[in-house]
């Protein structure tokens, strides 16, 4: 199996050699870039697995570099910042980060972080290959490709990843702590209502009537989420006589 690669992008030079050296040392192939302009150079002829990026670039916006590299490849991206704030911890995630970590950190932390993103790169089993389809919604865990009336929906890699798992066990309702342990991997150790703001995110993509009842992703109150299949209520008072 080839080596991960992975893209730092800090215009903090000894932060950047910091995290290069370190994850050299784990066996990664490494590159990194000093602001936006560069990093998207070096990513469009690098192809990175992960992009670790900082927030604050002097030429650009970390959450709009996060975005336009997700809409090429589906990356995966780190944010890595001194903000603190929860609010720009949200950002982060609606934005499409699949984790974020504030300055100063561990290396040994960030060490963990990366390999439990990369942990989601496995080689998919021969169920995980099978397509997923409920009426006009079509999961493809192959492509990595969601379309709901035969119209494509472009979701995140994080997005894909909770939908597709949400929707592997339709009917099932899932804690956040469980989903987090699910779709992230690993024990996530911040705030839980990241979850929230991914199934917000996955809902304004899937369903046009954002005023009305949670249709394919049900909030279960006080426990969590759970995938309905579409129209299945629909379809039984049909059946009817």
């Amino acid at each position: 199996m080839s080596l991960a690669k992975i893209l730092v992008v800090d215009d903090d030079p000894a932060v950047r050699n910091l995290i290069q050296r370190f994850l050299s040392k784990q066996n990664y192939q490494m590159e990194s870039a000093v602001d936006g302009k560069t990093a998207i150079a070096v990513f469009e002829q690098f192809n990175p697995d992960l992009v670790i990026l900082d927030v604050n670039l002097p030429d650009a916006n970390g959450y709009n570099l996060c975005q336009e590299m997700q809409s090429r490849t589906g990356v995966f991206v780190l944010m890595l910042t001194s903000r603190t704030d929860e609010a720009d911890k949200i950002t982060g995630f609606s934005k499409g980060a699949d984790d974020y970590i504030t300055k100063p950190f561990s290396l040994s932390e960030l060490g963990v972080r990366v390999a439990a993103i990369l942990k989601r790169q496995r080689v998919v089993t021969t169920a995980e290959q099978q397509r997923i389809v409920f009426d006009q919604l079509m999961i493809d865990p192959v492509r990595r490709e969601v379309t709901l009336n035969n119209q494509s929906v472009p979701l995140t890699a994080l997005e894909f990843d909770l939908l597709h798992f949400l929707a592997s066990h339709p009917g099932k309702v899932w804690r956040r702590s469980e989903l987090i342990q699910a779709v992230w991997d690993y024990e996530y150790v911040g705030d839980q209502r990241v979850v929230d703001v991914h199934i917000g995110q996955i809902r304004k993509k899937l369903e046009t009537d954002l005023t009305g009842p949670d249709k394919m992703i049900r909030t279960i109150r006080g426990v969590g989420y759970q995938f309905e299949i579409p129209d299945l209520t629909e379809e039984a008072d049909k059946s009817q006589p």
